[in-house]
């Protein structure tokens, strides 16, 4: 199974592709969607939405993972972000593909082990769970680190559903 997680953002979005079989998982691609510093919010949403689509045409993942959106101080920052994020979701919804969703605290505790990880301590780990990937940037770590999220989680769930039956 291929997975894509993306770490949404209107200026810059990260994405990251895994390869999962078993309990193996292994690098497949990673970047950023960088949008035009456009004055019009529409621009930027449709050079975005243009990027993700070609990502998902050249990797063909088969499961879709998004962090979710955390409010803070900024209510507009807030708004644009939650925007970004539905660029992505729509994307993945036209391909036919259900979107997990996580906290970003699900996704650090999934990778590092502990709900307030740094940027810092991401990529360490992302880094060890993925030896040798060249990463595009602190977004794209995360949209990695989103990914194996997804994975650890689907994988959860397969192993429920096997003990179950």
């Amino acid at each position: 199974m291929r997975v894509l997680g993306i770490d949404p953002g209107l200026r810059q979005t990260g994405w990251g592709v895994i390869a999962c079989v078993g309990n193996r998982v292994s690098h497949v691609a990673n970047g950023v969607c960088k949008t035009p510093a456009a004055d019009d919010l529409g621009t930027r949403l449709v050079s975005l939405f243009d990027q993700l689509e070609a990502v998902m045409a050249a990797h063909a993942p088969e499961a879709v993972a998004v962090e979710q959106t955390f409010v803070n101080k900024d209510g507009a920052g807030t708004l644009k972000l939650g925007q970004a994020r539905g660029i992505a979701m729509l994307v993945a919804a036209r391909s036919g593909l259900r979107v997990g969703e996580y906290a970003p605290n699900a996704v650090k505790k999934s990778v590092v082990g502990v709900g307030h990880a740094d940027k810092r301590q991401i990529d360490h780990m992302v880094r060890l769970q993925l030896p040798g990937v060249v990463i595009a940037g602190p977004d794209a770590a995360d949209a990695l680190a989103i990914a194996l999220c997804h994975a650890f989680h689907a994988g959860s769930r397969a192993a429920q559903a096997r003990a179950s039956a």
